[in-house]
């Protein structure tokens, strides 16, 4: 199958698409310039507001508004901010202090805790930590020893959970504990051989998408692991994906591009697969 734009190329770095199910809009990220993109899909009109130095990965919260994460936490948001944004400041979480450290991708599980993980900005080995934001507001860390740390989603009954720490080339499965939330007996689901795997999304038959940074696809496996659809786009390096119902929606990013090549780099595209999508779980603080 083959992807369509629907926009024009609106990111620098474009990720973590994610349905608003209220306003009936998709929303994503603009990472290093720290915005949120807001797009439309009835008028094809993109929206843009700037939130913070670095804009991560974002899901909506239980009471309405958004969870997202920044350089260095999360910052809540109250409903309207991302439409209609008053002089009202968001309430900002510190996950951590060390310099040379960003957030980069997470997602929220089905007891609607938030899990964001980091990379360095050199992508040294090591460095990378999974948090997990709990609705009373605390901190905890999950994983260590991390570089990219990026794709992260749940089964629909919060039992497994599936991972991305890019440099490793594959896609790992852990088991769950459903009330501490905590994350093991990590094993590998699939291995990459195409590009790298970057974000991800589960579909409501179980398959896992991933897209491939460099290769100009998204996957589709099942849940034994076996690659059963391609997405092809006409840019290198898709970054994430999430499905509204039954479409999928694809970010892209320009970022180590020649000034020039892929015009079509940072735009969001559209696919109708086939499946339908699960509804994002939503933070619950």
């Amino acid at each position: 199958m083959r992807a369509e734009q629907v926009t024009d190329a609106c990111a620098e770095h474009g990720e973590g698409p994610v349905w608003d199910v209220g306003q009936g809009t998709l929303r994503f990220v603009d990472l290093m310039k720290g915005a949120v993109l807001t797009y439309d899909p009835f008028t094809s009109r993109v929206t843009r507001r700037a939130v913070s130095d670095v804009a991560a990965a974002l899901r909506p919260r239980r009471a309405g508004g958004w969870v997202l994460a920044t350089e260095r936490g999360f910052a809540l948001l109250d409903p309207g901010d991302l439409d209609a944004p008053d002089e009202a400041e968001p309430v900002w979480i510190e996950a951590f202090t060390e310099p040379g450290i960003r957030m980069n991708d997470g997602g929220a599980d089905p007891r609607g805790r938030f899990y964001c993980g980091t990379m360095s900005y050199g992508q040294e080995p090591g460095r990378g930590t999974l948090y997990r934001l709990d609705p009373d507001r605390r901190v905890h860390v999950v994983l260590t020893d991390l570089t990219v740390s990026n794709g992260l989603s749940w089964t629909p009954d919060g039992s497994r959970a599936y991972f991305v720490d890019s440099p490793t080339k594959r896609v790992d499965v852990f088991d769950v504990d459903p009330d501490s939330g905590d994350l093991h007996e990590r094993r590998e689901f699939v291995a990459i051989d195409q590009g790298t795997p970057d974000g991800l999304t589960i579909d409501a038959d179980g398959g896992v998408w991933v897209a491939l940074y460099g290769a100009g696809a998204v996957h589709r496996y099942d849940s034994s692991g076996r690659l059963d659809l391609v997405v092809e786009l006409p840019v290198s390096q898709p970054t994430s994906c999430a499905f509204v119902d039954r479409d999928l929606f694809v970010t892209t990013t320009r970022e180590n591009l020649p000034d020039g090549a892929e015009p079509q780099a940072g735009a969001l595209f559209h696919v109708r697969p086939g499946v339908r999508g699960l509804t994002p779980f939503p933070f619950a603080g």
